[in-house]
């Protein structure tokens, strides 16, 4: 029969059982009861309870201000908005053409023109010639009028109407 070291037997048993063992605190079993254990993890929470609180407050202030710059946003493109509606009317541009205009026809003994002779007579274009007619027009109601040139459908003659 073999005689057997105790080392090596200690070597196969567990840890409790081998003879050289000594228990240390940190392996040490604790029993805790559940209000204890309650207890040590609400005060493990307690900071990130704290840092939630936090985020949430930010948050809140942050919606704030975002909710008042989208008020701020909306009174901006309201007062864009009127002073484009504002604006919308005859400048003094359109006027000063179109007295040019009226001075123009009652100068002449026919008391018309073609659009294309009012274009050279002021120097403008297509569109700022319309501009102008319809400031004419539309400060001087039912004074003028608006006729297809004789011999040419294609063209427009403004007309000086008879009162």
């Amino acid at each position: 029969m073999e005689v057997v070291d105790t080392a090596q037997i200690n070597s196969f048993a567990p840890i409790a059982a081998q003879t050289d063992f000594v228990q240390t605190s940190e392996e040490s079993v604790f029993i805790l009861t559940s209000s204890q254990l309650q207890g040590i993890i609400s005060r493990a929470l307690q900071p990130l309870q704290d840092e939630v609180s936090q985020l949430r407050a930010t948050v809140a202030t942050q919606e704030a201000r975002i909710s008042l710059q989208e008020d701020n946003g909306l009174i901006q493109l309201r007062l864009i908005n009127d002073l484009r509606e504002a604006k919308k009317g005859p400048g003094k541009t359109e006027i000063s053409r179109a007295d040019k205009i009226e001075k123009y026809l009652t100068s002449r003994p026919d008391h018309r023109a073609t659009f294309e002779t009012l274009k050279g007579h002021l120097g403008v274009d297509k569109f700022q010639l319309n501009v102008a007619v319809k400031t004419l027009m539309a400060s001087h109601p039912g004074e003028y009028g608006i006729v297809r040139t004789p011999g040419d459908k294609r063209k427009r003659t403004l007309v000086l109407l008879p009162k």
